[in-house]
């Protein structure tokens, strides 16, 4: 006769078989609990479930935070609040974004403020906050543009599939935006392309910058059009500026 001890040690058996530890570790503490004669069937079903679930949103987050060159940063989103020593305008900004909508939306942030006001800071924060949800990568936009014009040279076929998936991450952060003068026309067209297509796909994408929208045209040799395009799209739903304060303690 099989009792009900034979029957979970067989279960137990069965999960470690299909790689689910967890769950049989879980069944084995149920089994043993005062409480599990009288446990609702769908409250064991979710209690044994809750820690494998756990680990693989865990692991999926982790997986996602690695690919977006975001795991281990220390930056926080509650961190990212009105102090003596920043301000954040509009106020209330990375509350906001933190809630994520806007890469639902399909909406671009711009971020702008002078070196050192927190604007790489506020951009992984965001970008660590949607690894929970989404695809997401955090690039230096020079060294970006560099490669995708030297992987363009080498290997076509390779560039078209790097820029497919530039172009299906949920959230692209691009730092250091314009930081130094673009003097290649080939990576002045990968960037409105980029810009481009991720608008036309509804992809969110976050441009951090020191330098005020109206400089931009300088900094990309003065090629008026691609100037306005790229700033067009890079400032066309949200702009946060971050000003800096006198700390006053």
């Amino acid at each position: 006769m099989v009792t009900g001890k034979d029957l979970v040690l067989d279960l137990e058996e069965q999960l470690n078989t299909i790689k689910l530890p967890l769950m049989a570790l879980k069944l084995d503490e149920l089994f043993r609990s005062p409480d599990y004669p009288a446990m609702d069937k769908l409250d064991f079903l979710s209690i044994l479930l809750a820690p494998e679930v756990r680990d693989k949103v865990s692991k999926t987050i982790n997986n996602r935070l690695q690919k977006a060159k975001l795991i281990g940063t220390p930056c926080e989103i509650e961190s990212c609040v009105d102090s003596s020593i920043r301000r954040y305008e509009p106020h209330g900004m990375p509350s906001m974004l933190s809630s994520l909508q806007f890469i639902k939306d399909g909406m671009n942030v711009c971020i702008l403020g002078a070196s050192d006001s927190g604007k790489t800071y506020l951009a992984k924060a965001v970008g660590t906050v949607a690894c929970a949800k989404y695809r997401v990568s955090y690039n230096r936009c020079n060294e970006l543009l560099e490669f995708l014009v030297a992987l363009k040279a080498e290997d076509y076929d390779k560039y078209t599939k790097q820029i497919r998936k530039i172009l299906n991450f949920h959230l692209l952060i691009l730092d250091d935006f314009l930081l130094n003068t673009i003097s290649d026309e080939r990576e002045i067209k990968v960037l409105v392309e980029i810009m481009e297509k991720r608008i036309e796909l509804s992809r969110s994408t976050i441009i951090c910058s020191q330098r005020d929208p109206e400089s931009w045209k300088a900094m990309i040799l003065n090629d008026e059009v691609s100037a306005n395009a790229i700033t067009k799209r890079a400032t066309k739903h949200y702009t946060i500026i971050i000003q800096l304060l006198e700390d006053k303690a």
